[in-house]
C-alpha cells in the first residue's frame, strides 16, 4: 500500500506525523533524507584524531553510522524528534554544582532512563502510521545504535550543532533528548537548521577540562562526561581536580550557553528527579553498597556505569571537597574495597586531604 502513496498523500501524512508526535509528548518533529556526507567527513576526522577515546563503538560499524541505508536497507527518510528534559531552573542546578558537599549528576540522568521513554513513544508513533498506511518499513532508535542523531536532527530542522557538539534550538536551547524513526516512506523533507553560534565561545571557555579543543571539536578523552561515564579504568590524575563534585556527567557547557535562556522545563513526569538524586550529599551516596546502588538506580541511565565506577567517581569528588574528619572517615572505610580501581581513587582522595589541614 505504501508504494501507491503519491506526493499529496505523503505530504498529508507528514503533517499528521508531526501532529501525532506533538500529542505523544515530543516538542518537535522533523523529517530529513539520508545524505550525511558532511557529517561523515567530520566523523572521520574526529576518529582519526582519536578523540573518541575508549568509545570503540563509534568506529565499529564502518559507514553504517553515516549512511542510514546501510544500517537499515530501504531507508529513505528519517523522522527526527526531540523531547525536553530540563527538570529545574538553571539557578538551582548551579547551586548544587557550586556546593562541594553535594553530588552533582548531569540533569538528563535524574529521572527515568530516556531510552525507554522515547523508544516507547516512537513505537506508538510508528503504530499510528501503520494504522494510516498499512505495514511499512521502519526502525526506532534512541542513542542505542550507530546513528548520527545530532547530524540528522540538524538536517531535519530541529536545531544546529553548537561548538560544544550539542544540538541547540533557537526557541528551546539544548536541554532535550533526540530519537529517530528510520522509514522507507518517501516523505517530504524539512529545511535544515541554520547555525547561530556566531562568535560566541562561552562553552569553550567554561569547560573545566578544556575538552572543546576547537569550535565543533570535542576531545572526549578530556570531557568529564566521558571520564565519569564512558571511561572504564582509572581517571587520569590531571583531570581529577577539574571534575569537582561532578559524579556523573557534566552540564557546564549547557549552563553557560546563552540560547538556554529560552529552554523550557520538562512537562514529562518520567524526567522528574528520583531518589532525591538532584540534591544528594556526596557522603550519603558514597555509603551505598552494591544492592543499594542497584535499587536506587533502577530504571535510571546511571545504572550503566555500575557500582564500582560510581564509587570511583565519588571518591574523586570527595577528594575535591573541603577536608574534614567525617569525609576522611568515610574514605577510610573504602580503603580495603575489593576493587583496585576504587582503592586507587580513595587513596588519591585521602592523599589530597593530607596536603590540607583538617578543620
Amino acid at each position: 500500500m505504501t508504494d501507491s502513496l503519491d506526493f499529496d498523500h505523503l505530504a498529508e501524512l507528514a503533517v499528521d506525523i508531526k501532529r501525532w508526535g506533538l500529542a505523544l509528548g515530543f516538542q518537535q518533529v522533523g523529517i530529513t533524507d539520508t545524505d550525511l556526507t558532511a557529517a561523515e567527513q567530520h566523523l572521520s576526522s574526529w576518529l582519526n584524531q582519536q578523540f573518541h577515546g575508549e568509545m570503540h563503538y563509534m568506529q565499529a560499524h564502518g559507514l553504517k553510522r553515516s549512511r542510514p541505508e546501510l544500517l537499515i536497507p530501504g531507508t529513505k527518510r528519517i523522522i527526527s524528534v526531540r523531547m525536553d528534559y530540563l527538570p529545574e531552573a538553571n539557578t538551582k542546578t548551579k547551586q548544587i554544582l557550586d556546593n562541594p558537599t553535594k553530588a552533582f549528576i548531569s540533569r538528563y540522568a535524574l529521572g527515568r532512563d530516556y531510552h525507554k521513554v522515547l523508544r516507547g513513544r516512537l513505537q506508538t508513533l510508528a503504530d499510528q502510521i501503520t494504522e494510516r498506511v498499512g505495514n511499512f518499513g521502519y526502525r526506532a532508535f534512541v542513542d542505542s545504535a550507530p546513528v548520527l542523531e545530532k547530524a540528522l536532527a540538524e538536517k531535519a530542522g530541529l536545531g544546529w550543532i553548537g561548538k560544544h557538539s550539542n544540538l541547540i534550538n533557537a526557541k528551546a536551547g539544548s536541554w532535550f533528548f533526540l530519537g529517530e524513526l528510520y522509514t522507507d516512506l518517501a516523505l517530504p523533507i524539512d529545511a535544515s537548521a541554520q547555525n547561530h553560534c556566531g562568535k560566541c565561545t562561552a562553552c569553550m571557555t567554561i569547560c573545566p577540562t578544556q575538552a572543546i579543543v576547537a569550535p565543533y571539536q570535542v576531545d572526549a578523552r578530556r570531557c568529564i562526561s566521558y571520564l565519569t561515564i564512558e571511561l572504564h579504568g582509572s581517571i587520569p590524575e590531571e583531570f581529577r581536580r577539574a571534575i569537582g563534585n561532578r559524579i556523573y556527567g557534566c552540564d557546564d557547557c549547557q549552563l553557560i550557553c546563552p540560547w538556554n535562556r529560552f529552554a523550557h522545563l520538562t512537562t514529562e513526569p518520567d524526567f522528574k528527579p528520583r531518589r532525591q538524586l538532584d540534591i544528594s550529599e556526596l557522603i550519603s551516596v558514597f555509603a551505598w553498597d552494591k544492592e543499594t546502588f542497584l535499587r536506587n538506580t533502577e530504571g535510571s541511565a546511571i545504572r550503566r556505569i555500575g557500582h564500582e565506577r560510581w564509587l570511583r567517581n565519588i571518591a574523586v569528588a570527595l577528594g575535591n571537597a573541603k577536608p574534614s574528619k567525617l569525609i576522611a572517615a568515610e574514605l577510610q572505610k573504602r580503603q580495603s574495597h575489593p576493587s583496585e580501581l576504587v582503592r586507587e581513587h580513595v587513596s588519591w582522595a585521602l592523599n589530597s586531604h593530607e596536603r590540607t589541614d583538617f578543620i
